[in-house]
């Protein structure tokens, strides 16, 4: 047994949780985030969390790491200098994408950004048919010729490769990428067939250009903060993916893709693990950081992931507006993701209408009251103004806070330009971020046909528990939990995930006449490849799993649903069960099935998965105290005040408390506290309105729910 690090970067802040695998104690550091060298923040969040809680380096048994450097690079337009190779006449299929579009009627808006510039993409001569089968031959000469082009642009990074029917058929693009690596051993080669083995040509090559686009910058990052992560004698560095998994660096950069969201699949992660832990099977994950807000419904103790991604493109991440960024298939834990955070700016419209972001404060200058140069009022601003931030500092004294900055950003960029007083302009900023918040969350709740009412709000990052009992009212939502360290509840989903990775393949096949001795074959292989990367981690047998799956569809649909396939040797009764459960998923999805029609397989997936040894969240008085050694190694006096007026539609003398003065419902007095009150810790606030009752459970966690009803929603 020993620790456990996870280190997150977020917006504003970047969070470093520990773990003590014996007692399940959590603690946290954070530091104020470097957007110019985001290693830096990890380095010293590292340091500090380490001198804090007294780790020595080989008593850490996992460091993971959840990156924004891929997801940057795709939205500031940063990445690599691409060169694409396509099959004779098919170069432009990046640029022709689909017909998605953002805005229907919209005719004038503008496709992303392509990332291959015309000038970079190049054809070469050869045809792989629909069934695999060689048409015309790769030319060796021609491949000569493709070189001497790339080497001669003198400007080419990476270089992406994406054949027709390559993943029937990946001979040519094999050879391809053979000679291409021994010609430029300094540049990274993507070829499509090991990248993304399956159908549908454009979600094919984006894919691909976009491994080829972050990857230059992904090795540089992750090289480099591996260097430096040796000096401090900790073990190898993993990376958080987007499927919920950790991966190892080299995996990672074998498929940089993965590494798209990977902070907010830690927090979905951490969420599910707390949801198990509490006998809460049905959450919503609620993550809102300095400059995004996150949700995610998890259903039965499960996690739903999607390969309907896009990112990137007029600031856009998510699955929610097609065509507005570059697709990228692989698996991503399903969630919704607004533009809305702590440091998200207000303004006044053209047409004199309040909005809230996109654009952020971010970690510089950050918001006004923070006193680092910025002007422009925030959500944080606004609710220093308001009362629910203290007045005079956060992060248990660490961070000064200049509330009179805030009032005078509130008031001159929103409440002089509104007519307002400056409590009405706060409040009002508060809630047009509430409104957009409620959206994401309906998104993946009542959108999907869930009853909100039928679920509890996890709620963390270092601005949720402010917002959450207000999100919560507004969906009907009957409870809030506040977990431990919420305001790195993320990093602390690093240390308590899986070692994952996913291998996909086109299959494709109606199931009632398909080849069973070569699907068996295909599956074989794809389980060889996994439990290869399951034994090279050292993981011991009785903890590596290889589960597998089939996408299939009725005859003549576009898309497809993912269903479980059962282990062992393929048989036609394992066909046969699997085209039933298809329709069972089909009903339980759109409402209606049809057992007469023929069920058609479109790829097979393989997953495998290291488990990790569990370990349990608990929250306590040294948990809630720590993290707030500055990074000279004195400790600010942690002040708290007794009360303070807070603005709920009209001022309020509040109760200032900390998390261990809430009583424990194992404890003789079991009676939940009224609110108006607010929890101060560390890394947040939490915000308990009027109507709203908050009480501790055995484990120490914050269980927030409408006055009088808490027990009804016990563990």
């Amino acid at each position: 047994m020993g620790w456990r690090i996870g280190v997150d970067i977020g917006g504003t802040f970047t969070d470093v949780a520990v773990l003590d695998e014996a007692s399940g104690r959590a603690g946290i550091a954070k530091v104020s985030t470097t957007p110019r060298d985001f290693g830096a923040a990890v380095i010293a969040g590292t340091r500090a969390g380490m001198e804090e809680y007294r780790i020595a380096p080989e008593s850490v048994t996992l460091i993971s790491h959840a990156t924004t450097v891929v997801t940057n690079a795709l939205l500031e337009a940063k990445g690599a200098d691409v060169a694409l190779v396509a099959t004779r006449g098919f170069r432009d299929v990046l640029e022709i994408r689909r017909s998605a579009r953002a805005d229907l009627y919209d005719l004038f808006q503008d496709a992303p950004a392509v990332l291959v510039p015309r000038r970079r993409r190049f054809e070469v001569t050869e045809r792989i048919d629909a069934q695999g089968e060689i048409v015309a031959a790769l030319d060796d000469a021609e491949i000569d010729e493709l070189i001497d082009s790339i080497r001669g642009l003198g400007e080419v990074q990476a270089v992406a490769v994406c054949l027709m029917f390559s993943f029937l058929n990946d001979a040519h693009e094999r050879r391809l990428g053979e000679r291409l690596r021994a010609a430029l051993p300094d540049l990274p080669v993507f070829l499509s067939s090991e990248i993304l083995p399956e159908i549908r040509e454009f979600e094919r090559m984006s894919t691909t250009a976009v491994c080829a686009y972050v990857g230059p910058v992904l090795t540089s990052y992750l090289e480099r903060l591996a260097a430096a992560l040796a000096e401090l004698e900790l073990p190898a560095l993993h990376v958080m993916g987007s499927n919920g998994g950790v991966l190892d660096v080299a995996e990672a950069l074998r498929m940089p893709a993965v590494a798209v969201e990977s902070g907010p699949a830690a927090g979905v992660i951490a969420a599910q693990r707390l949801g198990d832990q509490i006998g809460r099977p049905n959450l919503i994950s609620f993550d809102m950081g300095g400059t995004t807000a996150k949700a995610s419904l998890i259903e039965n103790g499960r996690i739903e992931t999607t390969s309907e991604y896009e990112v990137g493109g007029q600031g856009n991440v998510g699955r929610w507006l097609h065509g507005t960024g570059h697709p990228i298939r692989v698996p991503v834990i399903d969630l919704a993701e607004v533009s809305a955070g702590g440091g998200s700016i207000a303004w006044i419209d053209p047409g004199g209408a309040l909005r809230v972001g996109p654009a952020s404060a971010g970690a510089e200058p950050g918001p006004a009251c923070y006193g680092r140069g910025g002007e422009r009022p925030t959500v944080t601003d606004a609710n220093v103004v308001l009362g629910r931030l203290s007045p005079t500092h956060l992060l248990g004294g660490r961070l000064p806070i200049d509330s009179a900055a805030a009032e005078a950003a509130v008031r001159t960029h929103v409440a002089d330009p509104l007519g307002q007083d400056v409590m009405e302009a706060a409040a009002g900023i508060v809630s047009v971020v509430n409104h957009g918040m409620a959206e994401a969350l309906r998104i993946v709740s009542v959108e999907r046909g869930h009853d909100a009412r039928e679920f509890s709000l996890v709620a963390f990052g270092g601005a949720g528990p402010v917002h959450a009992a207000a999100l919560a009212d507004e969906l009907d939502i009957p409870e809030v939990v506040i977990p431990p360290i919420p305001g790195g509840f993320s990093a602390l989903g690093l240390v308590a995930t899986d070692l994952r990775r996913d291998w996909p393949h086109t299959f494709y096949s109606p199931i009632d006449s398909i080849d069973v001795e070569a699907l068996d074959r295909r599956l074989a292989e794809l389980e060889r490849s996994a439990r290869n990367m399951l034994r090279d981690a050292g993981l011991p047998e009785a903890d590596r799993i290889v589960e597998r799956a089939a996408d299939c569809r009725y005859t003549k649909q576009a898309y497809e649903l993912t269903v479980p396939l059962a282990p062992g040797a393929v048989t036609r009764e394992t066909l046969d069960a699997l085209a039933r459960e298809f329709h069972a998923q089909h009903r339980r999805t759109y409402g209606h099935e049809n057992p007469n029609e023929s069920v058609q397989m479109v790829n097979v997936r393989v997953t495998a998965t290291g488990r990790m040894p569990r370990v349990e969240f608990h929250a306590g008085a040294a948990e809630a105290e720590a993290g707030a050694t500055t990074r000279d190694g004195t400790v600010p006096v942690r002040r708290i005040e007794a009360e303070r007026e807070v603005w709920f539609g009209e001022p309020v003398l509040c109760p200032v408390i900390r998390r261990r003065d809430l009583a424990r419902k194992s404890s003789g007095d079991d009676t939940p506290r009224s609110g108006p009150f607010i929890v101060e810790e560390m890394d947040c606030t939490v915000v308990v309105p009027p109507g709203w009752s908050a009480a501790l459970d055995e484990r120490g966690f914050i269980l927030v729910s409408r006055s009088g009803r808490l027990d009804d929603h016990a563990g």
